[in-house]
């Protein structure tokens, strides 16, 4: 197999950020061998003289694979959010934006994001037909989920605080709309929002969260609430005026029953 295709697509992918991704999202995949939304688009496929496949796989959040093996292997080039890897009879790895997974051929195992983020890999694939097996229950995503120790709970909210900001930045409301609780509740100097009417400042720009610098960050786990401290500074636009600001603010999580964490009031 020759990697110079391979390696040059890494290298573009990966100097992009998700906002600027060279690939389209593809089209949405029928639910056959996977649990969720799941979009696929092919850039390139196998003939006589590259013997292997390239697409580009993305899962909406709490989407996973069935467990399947892929008979002359495959690697996954991960270029957004993160996700999850098990090979069958090993543990769980959660993989991050710019992490290489190497499947060895015939190694069943499945593969999917989590319940909070959504995950985008470039997938090369050899040229023999995915062996798929059975579906992963729900119970054992849901396990997966749950099962992080205090401390990689409390690192896990603080990063998924500090991807808030930078969504918020980019008015990615598509993935704010999933991580916002439905109840939640927003608190402006001005007043109290919606999650709904939060989302559409948003979108619409009346208000704009530049950038939050973050300068000391704390978590508090309590059962299944999490009460998270920042001390930022913002730099937001409102209306055709930029002002920045040193907030200190103070985000509450709730654990939901798939072992998911859902913003519950900022």
């Amino acid at each position: 197999m020759t990697y110079c295709t391979t390696l040059l697509l890494l290298l573009m992918t990966l100097s992009l950020t998700a906002q600027e991704s060279i690939f389209p999202r593809g089209e949405l995949a029928p639910n056959v061998h996977h649990t969720g939304d799941v979009w696929l688009y092919h850039p390139s496929r196998a003939d006589a003289e590259f013997d292997y496949n390239i697409a580009v796989a993305t899962f909406a959040p709490g989407a996973y694979l069935n467990w399947h093996r892929h008979p002359k292997g495959q690697q996954l080039l991960i270029t957004e959010g993160e996700g999850y890897y098990q090979e069958r009879g090993q543990d769980v790895r959660l993989v991050r934006q710019g992490e290489v997974v190497k499947c060895s051929a015939e190694k069943e195992h499945w593969h999917g994001s989590t319940p909070e983020r959504g995950v985008t890999y470039l997938a090369i694939t050899g040229n023999e037909r995915t062996q798929w097996g059975e579906p992963l229950t729900a119970e054992t995503y849901a396990a997966v989920a749950a099962a992080r120790p205090q401390g990689a709970v409390e690192e896990y909210l603080m990063e998924l605080s500090r991807q808030k900001w930078q969504w918020m930045a980019d008015k990615n409301v598509d993935t704010l709309d999933h991580l916002f609780h439905e109840q939640a509740m927003f608190i402006h100097m001005g007043g109290n929002m919606t999650k709904t009417r939060e989302l559409e400042v948003i979108r619409s720009g009346r208000i704009h969260y530049k950038q939050a610098d973050v300068h000391e960050v704390s978590v508090e786990v309590m059962d299944d609430t999490a009460v998270l401290l920042n001390r930022i500074t913002l730099l937001a636009v409102v209306g055709d005026r930029e002002v920045t600001n040193p907030f200190t603010v103070t985000e509450i999580y709730l654990r939901q029953e798939d072992g998911s964490w859902k913003l519950g009031s900022l």
